[in-house]
């Protein structure tokens, strides 16, 4: 007998027939409840394992959940992750995953090597660079389901999860002014970024209901290295009227602002007041944290977008499915104060 026990050898063992010991190992009524116990015990003993490809072949699902984030070492995403798994293996699905690293190049390479796993669904949040989504699309052909999530697009026909860093932003503009700070700059993300697009409208929204000028000189960006952040703080610090508050896009762009903040002789709080959104772990041991970050609650987020996902898996099942129904859901963000 091989390594690996198969049905055919489950059924020799006990001189029925193959048929016999797959209905008993799926709990067929037909079989009889004695045979059934005798199939199923044998079945433990020899740690009998059903074979994924034919599982797969049965049920045209592999059990196998692609997901595609910028970078996994991020504490957003990490948190997302752990949302995702505890609800893909209460589910018996596993999880494959791939890196963007923020390249939309990178994104669909990986998107190829996942179709050719033959994953049941895809969970994607979007590289820094993606502004077209042909290479997404072109999933529909091979019938797979696509759920976004926190970086989504800017589409109606989609199915998402996210959470509205619009209405952050213009709270953040609210406390940042309750606190005597009129001079509100922005350091954004790409412009490709729909985050980064969501985040400047509630920026000059929120300026503007608050019968502030909105001077665009406060308005830098970064591509989110060092050197991008150097630049937009550096910008920002050399204007006539500096600010008195910096928003930066996320808490490791905040990170990375207070540090040539400081190189520069700025006192920190009481210079300038900084806002950031994610509200990472790490700033409970930062020597300079921002007064106030955007809790996305990735772990809602991921736990959410997997729940959508397994919905729409399902529903493919039905004969009624058409593949247009789409669900969005806002994870309501939440000021976290230092």
């Amino acid at each position: 007998m091989s390594d690996i026990p198969t049905i055919k050898e489950i059924a020799k063992k006990l001189n029925v027939s193959v048929s016999t010991v797959s209905r008993a190992l799926n709990d067929h009524p037909r079989i009889g409840l004695k045979t059934k116990q005798t199939i199923q015990n044998l079945a433990r003993e020899l740690n009998y394992e059903p074979n994924p490809k034919a599982i797969f072949f049965k049920q045209k699902k592999s059990f196998v959940i692609g997901v595609i984030l910028p970078h996994i070492s991020e504490d957003f995403f990490s948190k997302s992750i752990s949302g995702i798994e505890d609800v893909a293996i209460k589910h018996g699905y596993t999880i494959l995953f791939g890196q963007s690293h923020d390249s939309i190049e990178k994104e669909k390479i990986v998107i190829e090597a996942m179709v050719k796993q033959r994953i049941d669904g895809l969970l994607i949040s979007l590289s820094k660079e993606t502004n077209t989504y042909t290479h997404l699309a072109s999933l529909e052909k091979y019938n797979i389901p696509i759920v976004y999530f926190d970086r989504v697009p800017p589409l109606g026909k989609v199915s998402k999860v996210y959470s509205s860093v619009y209405k952050g932003t213009e709270q953040m503009i609210e406390w940042l002014f309750r606190q005597g700070r009129k001079r509100i700059a922005i350091i954004n993300g790409p412009d490709e970024i729909t985050a980064s697009k969501e985040r400047l409208k509630g920026y000059i929204d929120g300026i503007s209901k608050k019968k502030l000028k909105v001077d665009m000189q406060m308005v830098e960006k970064t591509d989110f290295s060092e050197k991008g952040t150097q630049q937009a703080i550096n910008k920002l610090l050399n204007l006539k009227k500096p600010p008195d508050a910096i928003i930066s896009f996320n808490d490791y762009v905040h990170l990375d602002a207070v540090k040539f903040a400081i190189q520069n002789r700025i006192n920190v709080k009481k210079d300038i007041l900084f806002a950031s959104y994610a509200n990472i772990s790490v700033n409970k041991h930062a020597a300079y944290p921002p007064a106030v970050s955007l809790d996305q609650f990735p772990y809602q987020q991921g736990e959410t977008a997997m729940n959508m996902l397994l919905k729409i898996i399902e529903k493919k099942q039905s004969p009624a499915y058409n593949g247009n129904q789409f669900e969005q859901v806002e994870v309501p963000a939440v000021l976290v104060y230092s």
